[in-house]
């Protein structure tokens, strides 16, 4: 997995082995990015559940201003902090080392406010609806702000709206897809 443009282009990530996660290829990740080539620009970006880190370590190096990580899982940690560093991305990341809801507990104490969302999480797991109803009712994210879940082919768009989100675009790919959602 590498740095696919901007600042850090081409450097290689280092991502954890075996199953606990799944980082995007490139192909999915350039994609995603050429999606989002205009938000990311001087946005604040949380990237929860991870992995590797490279999701938010391609919009640090696109130009976002800034990036939250929230990973639990050790050897995940390991790879974001050594991908963060190795990027030098040091003074424009922030690791949350624990569970997703628990981290977006954790924010809703500051006065951040984020542009961007990401989440990958577990595939068919439903955490993705825990922490979409933490961040709905916080000032993490607001009206403008772009929440976008990866999750498997065939999962159903069922169960956003009455969290109070609109499904604005849904980007499919072989295997997975991208969710875009809005804040209603």
């Amino acid at each position: 997995m590498r740095v696919i443009a901007g600042t850090a282009r081409r450097l290689i990530l280092k991502t954890p082995s075996g199953d606990n996660t799944r980082p995007t290829s490139d192909k999915i990740k350039e994609t995603l990015f050429n999606i989002l080539q205009f938000d990311i620009p001087e946005a604040t970006f949380l990237d929860v559940f991870s992995g590797s880190g490279g999701i938010g370590i391609e919009a640090l190096s696109r130009g976002a201003k800034k990036a939250v990580f929230v990973e639990r899982d050790r050897e995940a940690l390991k790879c974001i902090n050594y991908n963060i560093s190795h990027t030098h991305f040091e003074d424009k990341a922030k690791v949350y080392s624990m569970d997703a809801l628990r981290a977006v507990k954790e924010l809703k104490r500051t006065d951040e406010t984020f542009d961007i969302v990401f989440m990958d999480p577990p595939y068919k797991s439903g955490s993705e609806f825990q922490v979409l109803a933490e961040l709905h009712d916080s000032s993490l994210i607001n009206e403008d702000s772009m929440i976008i879940v990866e999750a498997a082919y065939e999962t159903e768009l069922t169960g956003y709206e009455e969290l109070g989100y609109k499904v604005n675009k849904v980007k499919n790919y072989k295997t997975n897809k991208h969710i875009f959602l809005k804040k209603v």
